[in-house]
């Protein structure tokens, strides 16, 4: 069973920063790809940033510009960096992560999620 815990969710001003973590562990054949989605209240989950195994990124238009995202493989974790916030980036930031079982199949683990506030 592999677990996902998102880390680095706070309350800042608009204008400010963060760095955003998720940590992939226990048991699997191999970990592939990380995602990035957030769900702000009362709307879709949307995706912010996918990357792959060998650490290229691909952003949706909501990331592209503010915020970027990278992974460090030896340690199974990525990060999203997230500046010049606004308060519409107010949302629960969620980390999947994409693994390989020892039974073979290919499944997506999501964290709990942490939560950034931007206030104006």
């Amino acid at each position: 069973q592999v677990q996902v815990v998102e880390s680095g969710g706070d309350s800042v001003q608009a204008g400010g920063s963060l760095r955003l973590s998720c940590t992939a562990s226990g048991s699997a054949f191999r970990f592939n790809s990380f995602a990035w989605y957030r769900q702000a209240p009362g709307k879709r989950r949307e995706l912010l940033a996918a990357i792959s195994s060998s650490g290229e990124v691909d952003y949706t238009d909501s990331a592209k510009g503010r915020f970027t995202a990278s992974r460090d493989n030896a340690e199974r974790t990525a990060y999203l960096q997230l500046n010049g916030l606004k308060a519409d980036d107010t949302a629960v930031y969620y980390c999947s992560v994409n693994a390989t079982t020892y039974r073979g199949a290919e499944e997506n683990f999501w964290g709990q999620g942490t939560q950034v506030t931007v206030s104006a």
